[in-house]
């Protein structure tokens, strides 16, 4: 096979070596995919380029309002995927199971300042789909979807609390607010 696909680009040794590394595949379990494939069974699931213990956090296309909210594709990203140290977010605090429910979002609007600027990115665990104390949660509430603090009011209702004194907060129905993750870290940069 691959005299015949790849003999005239690959000299005898690099086709010997590849035999070799499929034959050793085979004899360690591996087997191809069909009995009359030509396909060779690999293990891709590591992200490319991360070293010791880098995670990549993707991120989302969404801005969860902090006041209007916008939709996607009207704005100008600032990060895409990130690599960070799962020892090093640990040790500033940030407390997750499994680094492959870390996602980046970003805020949109001032209803969170101090605490969440406009256009923070955040680091959100997205496992995290129930009220689980109080914190700062992404949510769905009447076809909106917020980033807000969440407090227990009562049996039924939520306190929606903006940090931002000028944004009254809000009581809202459990019944009717779906939650989508935690916010973990906010990710602030300060001009200086």
């Amino acid at each position: 096979m691959l005299k015949k696909h790849a003999g005239k680009s690959l000299n005898s040794a690099a086709q010997q070596r590849i035999a070799q590394a499929v034959a050793d595949s085979l004899a360690e379990g591996g087997s191809p995919a069909a009995p009359s494939s030509n396909v060779i069974v690999g293990d891709f699931s590591r992200p490319v380029g991360l070293v010791g213990d880098e995670i990549r956090i993707a991120h989302y296309d969404i801005r969860g309002a902090m006041g209007n909210g916008q939709v996607p594709a009207d704005y100008m990203e600032m990060l895409h995927d990130v690599k960070v140290s799962q020892s090093h977010l640990r040790k500033i605090g940030v407390s997750f199971e499994d680094p492959n429910h870390l996602k980046m979002v970003y805020g949109w609007g001032q209803s969170m300042e101090p605490t969440i600027k406009h256009a923070d990115p955040l680091i959100v665990d997205i496992s995290i789909n129930q009220f689980n104390g109080d914190g700062i949660f992404i949510f769905t509430w009447q076809g909106h979807l917020y980033i807000k603090r969440l407090q227990v009011q009562d049996a039924d209702h939520f306190e929606m609390i903006s940090d931002n004194k000028k944004h009254k907060d809000r009581s809202i129905r459990m019944d009717e607010t779906y939650i989508h993750a935690r916010v973990l870290l906010v990710w602030n940069a300060h001009l200086v």
